[in-house]
């Protein structure tokens, strides 16, 4: 013997079931791109591939300190908290910002030396891609991104830290082009 439902229930259950598939909807609409007027200009930090990009409103990287010697290295600014990665040619393919440690480097000319992939930095943050270039006052000093991405927290003022960090992407790349012995001029 079956059931049957009475037609008022038949109603309910229609009703009640497409209530809830436009509300399903209503949100995955909601979930979708939608046009935004731009309140303000994107920032982008300027980079170069290993072939420079002709498209259009793409930066240039910004020019390589001229005192930063010549051939393939990697330039530090300290002033302006900035790497460049230089190609034999003296061509820029890569240049971003970066946050410095505690302790600087003096200005001059260094070499990569031994290269870590992972470890746990002075502020006891996971690191990697690290590339160590100098020693100061008994700290290393090196490159290196955060696992997660971040950026360093603010040291202590007592804290001695000679990690200098980048973003993810920044140090991947710096991981490729700094290969043991590669060049590393420090300038103000």
């Amino acid at each position: 013997m079956s059931a049957r439902l009475p037609s008022w229930a038949w109603v309910t259950g229609l009703t009640t079931g497409a209530i809830a598939a436009v509300a399903v909807l209503a949100v995955q609409a909601d979930q979708g791109t939608k046009p935004t007027a731009a309140t303000s200009r994107p920032s982008a930090t300027a980079t170069a591939d290993a072939k420079p990009s002709a498209e259009p409103g793409k930066k240039k990287p910004a020019a390589v300190p001229a005192d930063s010697g010549t051939g393939r290295r990697i330039v530090y600014s300290l002033d302006q908290k900035r790497v460049w990665l230089v190609d034999a040619s003296d061509a820029a393919r890569r240049s971003f910002p970066v946050w410095p440690g505690t302790v600087s480097p003096d200005p001059g000319s260094y070499t990569i030396g031994t290269r870590t992939e992972a470890a746990t930095g002075s502020d006891g943050v996971a690191v990697e891609h690290i590339l160590y270039f100098a020693a100061k006052s008994g700290i290393f000093l090196g490159f290196s991104n955060a696992v997660d991405g971040s950026s360093p927290p603010p040291a202590a003022p007592d804290a001695k830290t000679g990690g200098i960090r980048m973003t993810k992407d920044d140090g991947k790349a710096l991981w490729t082009f700094g290969t043991a012995g590669t060049t590393v001029r420090v300038v103000e």
